[in-house]
Parts: structure tokens; sequence; C-alpha cells
């Protein structure tokens, strides 16, 4: 209930850019797929900056992704690019984000 106030809040204003945190967090399944389609669908005319720990947000809603490891971007780039090798996107998060 409370993300979904909170973006409408957000989209009262028409921001050309949204910064948008765990966005799903607390959801229930219907919610969840929503706000996935609400995120693409604003994601067309405008920038979406999702931040999330949940990989699934990211397979379900991204076109570019930027890992961010210890204050350093560790890869910019496509999802498909980030899964090109055949590995599995968790997989490549925990190479990319791994303490070397």
């Amino acid at each position: 209930y409370r993300q979904r106030v909170g973006m409408a809040q957000v989209l009262l204003h028409e921001p050309d850019v949204l910064i948008l945190d765990e966005p799903t967090s607390g959801l229930d399944p219907n919610q969840i797929r929503e706000v996935r389609e609400t995120i693409r669908r604003l994601g067309q005319e405008k920038t979406v900056l999702l931040s999330t720990h949940i990989l699934q947000e990211v397979e379900a809603m991204a076109d570019r992704v930027i890992l961010i490891a210890e204050g350093r971007m560790r890869f910019d780039g496509t999802p498909a690019e980030l899964t090109a090798g055949g590995e599995r996107l968790d997989e490549r998060f925990y190479e990319l984000t791994r303490a070397s």
C-alpha cells in the first residue's frame, strides 16, 4: 500500500526522472505485477532509476543494468550483455560484486 501511495505522490509532479528504491518490497504477487507493468510503461517515456537487490526485478524490468559494489561501477550494459556468457544473472552478480 505504501509503495503505491508513494509512487502516486511522485507521479503527480510528472518528473522526467524517477528514482525508485525497492519498489516491490512487501507487495503481494498481484501488486508486484501491477507495479512492474507501471514501471515498464513509465520507462517508455521517462528515465527510471531502480535500486534493488532483488535480481528478479532486474530481469523483469531493466533494459540497462549498472552494478555497483564497494562504491565502484562493476558493470554497465544490457541484461543480455550481462549474461552473454551463458551464466545466470545471480552467478554474474556474484562474480562481479564479490570482494576481490
